[in-house]
């Protein structure tokens, strides 16, 4: 005689937080380097390439001078480090808790779907945001010089 299939049991709340803790934990660790060690300072970290090839400010300067002022508060000086950068920490923040919550409660976890049309936004708008932070009109965009 075959037994019934048994239904497994779903998998305890510290199972299912595992995975957004362990994001977390990835952030969390380079956050609190950067937040020590002051990207305004320099000598700390490698210039960036586009810039010194350029001689323009690429989407992601300033973003750990961004990630600094943010870990220390100052949400005005992340802003015009890389506004950009502290909008897209908002999204990914945003996400995360969502993450968290569906791997609390036991729900699906949330499914993001970016189409073709919705890339080709966020990429001319990354690329507006840097002429404009490189025009005289944005140099309020500009993270300062170190």
């Amino acid at each position: 005689m075959n037994a019934a299939p048994t239904a497994s049991a779903p998998p305890s709340v510290t199972r299912r937080l595992g995975p957004p803790l362990t994001a977390l934990a990835a952030v969390a660790v380079p956050t609190a380097y950067v937040a020590v060690v002051d990207p305004n300072s320099s000598g700390h970290y490698p210039d960036c390439p586009f810039l010194t090839a350029t001689g323009w400010w690429c989407p992601g300067c300033g973003g750990l001078r961004c990630v600094h002022a943010l870990a220390h508060g100052d949400f005005t000086g992340a802003l015009h480090d890389n506004a950009v950068a502290v909008l897209l920490f908002g999204v990914l923040g945003v996400l995360w808790l969502r993450w968290a919550w569906a791997a609390l409660t036991g729900g699906p976890a949330p499914r993001v779907a970016v189409g073709g049309r919705r890339w080709a936004l966020i990429v001319l708008l990354v690329v507006v945001f840097t002429v404009v932070r490189n025009s005289p009109v944005g140099a309020g965009l500009a993270p300062p010089a170190v």
